[in-house]
């Protein structure tokens, strides 16, 4: 990992510093604008609230959406106010301003005073934030004394107020960051054995990086998902109309040959649900892999498979889960998915959940609260698992 040399929070004096706090307040919204999942939200407050009880103030920047560079109201930061407010117990300011830094806002930054919190306008109301812009980073570090960096799910895009801030101020990084390189580190270098990595999700192409960084490192790795389907076909199964990845081909065999030059066990689905079409109410049926009809698609694992997979969920004391193993969005095609999440909730071992649609489907599910770690960040887990040094953590001072 080599991140945990990074300065955090505690490593600074912050009293009567304005502290320039990135989080994640990315979340998930209905037609309405209602927060539906306010988790990204409940993971910033640790950080905020030791800025408060250590005599700092608070400007807190975050993104909402993909506003694509310019102002747009149903990205407005303006819909999280509230329940930012209701999770720290206080109120809070809001500059509602379109270029998020004008003379306005810098004048809101030059008034605040000790314990109070200040949030701007969605960074990527301005094209520069994702541009990482010189310019735009001396602005927005001309508002406060220090950068804190703890927006985790942010923090493997090089931008603006993940990266470029830093250069101009002393930075750290907050709580959250902490706590998830250090619970990914800590699980990749010394896992308990066994230690398996179960993957899913549509594509192989998403997920070589994992299965090269982890083939060394893990006792098992299990395979679900639309991506299954590339390595069945490689083994020169038929499988229908099932998700495939033509130009990957060889490259699922190369992973499977590796696998079977080290020994490891490299499991893939024995039987499969299959329909007639990519519909919640298709024609539907379990049939062994070997056996896939041509006209029908593969949605989710079957029984077989579900026993096969539980049971090595069973015996193991590490295991990182990235990826559903169907198409758990569709009640039909979601019970393997469910069952993955009901035996990791009841397992014993380390059980982590690489953020995206992993953690959805455990909080879906209602497991969330039974898992050692789910990750606040689907990139960015992604990215950790592969090996990779986050841009949003790099760019922080060192120890």
């Amino acid at each position: 990992m080599g991140t945990l040399n990074k300065k955090t929070i505690r490593d600074l004096d912050i009293k009567g510093k304005k502290i320039l706090l990135r989080c994640d307040f990315n979340v998930p919204m209905d037609e309405e604008g209602n927060i539906t999942d306010d988790t990204r939200i409940r993971a910033a407050i640790p950080t905020i609230e030791y800025i408060l009880d250590n005599g700092g103030s608070v400007i807190l920047m975050s993104h909402l959406g993909r506003p694509k560079g310019e102002p747009n109201p149903k990205y407005s930061l303006k819909l999280v106010v509230k329940r930012i407010e209701q999770l720290i117990g206080k109120g809070i300011k809001f500059a509602d301003d379109n270029l998020v830094i004008s003379d306005a806002t810098k004048n809101l930054a030059k008034e605040l005073k000790q314990g109070e919190i200040l949030l701007l306008q969605n960074m990527r109301f301005r094209k520069e934030e994702e541009e990482n812009d010189e310019n735009f980073s001396k602005e927005l570090a001309s508002l406060g004394d220090i950068y804190v960096n703890d927006a985790f799910g942010t923090s493997h895009r090089a931008h603006t107020s993940t990266v470029g801030v830093a250069a101009f101020l002393p930075s750290a990084m907050g709580f959250l960051i902490e706590k998830e390189l250090k619970i990914m580190g800590e699980t990749l270098e010394t896992p308990e054995r066994p230690f398996i990595v179960i993957l899913g999700g549509a594509k192989v192409s998403d997920k070589i990086g994992i299965i090269e960084n982890l083939i060394d490192k893990v006792d098992a790795i299990i395979i679900g998902g639309g991506m299954a389907y590339t390595f069945l076909k490689s083994k020169g199964y038929e499988i229908g109309q099932s998700l495939l990845e033509e130009d990957k081909i060889n490259l699922a065999a190369g992973l499977l040959e590796k696998a079977e030059e080290k020994d490891l066990e490299f499991l893939l689905p024995i039987d499969v649900v299959v329909a007639k079409e990519f519909a919640p109410n298709s024609e539907h049926r379990t049939v062994d892999t070997d056996s896939i009809p041509k006209t029908m698609m593969g949605m989710d694992i079957g029984e077989k498979t579900v026993e096969l997979f539980v049971g090595k969920i069973k015996n193991a004391k590490t295991i990182i889960w990235n990826g559903p193993v169907g198409v758990f969005e569709m009640p039909v095609f979601a019970k393997g998915t469910e069952e993955i999440a009901r035996a990791m909730a009841n397992s014993k071992a380390v059980t982590i959940v690489g953020g995206g649609d992993s953690a959805a489907a455990v909080e879906k599910f209602g497991f969330t609260d039974k898992m050692v770690h789910v990750s606040t960040g689907g990139g960015a887990s992604l990215e950790l698992l592969e090996g990779r040094v986050l841009p949003g953590v790099e760019a922080l001072e060192n120890r």
